[in-house]
């Protein structure tokens, strides 16, 4: 067995080859690792298998030809699956077996499943992502992870791999903590872009002109400057592409929840959270749910008050 800390090429196993983990996958294989995959989308595996990754045929199966597992998955259901289910990884998986798991998850459930790893000798740390597709297919990633100090200095090689910012948040569940903030934020703040460009354009003025001086001016973020919602403003990005191939409406809706969760078990005041989980919740039921979540920008565009 080649071990994740005594070779730049170990086996990895990766479960979840969607829209961010596929790209993960692919640049594993790029920094030289062997990959074994498994994920339910047989597309996914095969184009993977193209690229020289090994198939497996179950969690289970994949668990039992490697002891270095990372999982990027859509919320803690599919979580529990993978993990927990009769042809799960804790199933077959093999003392000092290391799991890190990259979805963005219920910190609760996340304990639960460490607790679980634990008790079969089994190591699971947390590390969600931020950075979106255009992260995850440039290796420009940011990963907040969960774990152990000695824990953290293990893992870190592998996930530079996939990712430029590799941040030690604390232990196991303060990764998923660091990143519910963070894509509370987003949300918010993804809304009061797609709100100031549609008022902008409304009075007359250029998508492109507006957008600069937004970046040059104290309404500058991320959403406006590098993630604009605006199809045009940013070219290459998702909104520049039918919203087609980036971060899910629903999944931001999903992640905007765990944020209210987390705001009521704390009783941490989060009014302007609340609203964007509320707003990105009504666009999914109404068959948005795929969309990325720039989709925002279209959504108010065709709104009248």
């Amino acid at each position: 067995m080649v071990f994740l800390t005594n070779s730049k090429q170990a086996l990895i196993g990766f479960i979840g080859l969607g829209n961010m983990g596929a790209h993960m996958a692919r640049n594993l294989i790029k920094k030289g690792h062997e990959l074994v995959v498994y994920d339910v989308n047989t597309q996914s595996v095969n184009e993977l298998a193209k690229a020289g990754a090994k198939v497996a045929e179950s969690p289970a199966d994949l668990a039992s030809k490697t002891q270095n597992i990372i999982t990027m998955l859509p919320s803690h259901p599919h979580v529990n699956e993978v993990f927990l289910a009769k042809n799960g990884i804790l199933a077959t998986a093999q003392k000092s077996t290391r799991c890190i798991d990259c979805s963005t998850i219920d910190i609760e459930a996340c304990k639960r499943i460490a607790k679980l790893c634990s008790e079969k000798s089994i190591y699971f740390n947390d590390a969600p992502v931020s950075g979106g597709v255009t992260g995850a297919e440039n290796g420009t990633l940011t990963f907040m992870v969960g774990a152990k100090k000695e824990d953290f200095e293990v893992i870190k090689p592998f996930l530079e791999c996939m990712g430029k910012n590799i941040v030690h948040t604390g232990d196991v569940g303060h990764g998923l903590a660091a990143k519910i903030c963070n894509n509370m934020l987003l949300g918010i703040s993804m809304i009061g872009v797609a709100e100031t460009m549609n008022l902008g354009l409304n009075l007359g003025l250029d998508k492109k002109v507006l957008a600069g001086i937004l970046n040059t001016s104290s309404g500058r973020c991320w959403s406006s400057e590098v993630y604009n919602p605006v199809p045009g403003v940013v070219e290459g990005i998702p909104p520049s592409k039918n919203y087609e191939g980036g971060f899910q409406s629903g999944l931001m809706a999903k992640d905007l929840s765990l944020a209210q969760n987390a705001s009521v078990e704390t009783q941490s005041a989060t009014p302007f959270g609340s609203m964007a989980y509320n707003f990105y919740k009504q666009m999914s039921n109404q068959g948005f749910f795929k969309k990325d979540f720039g989709f925002v920008y279209e959504y108010l565009r065709t709104k009248k008050d």
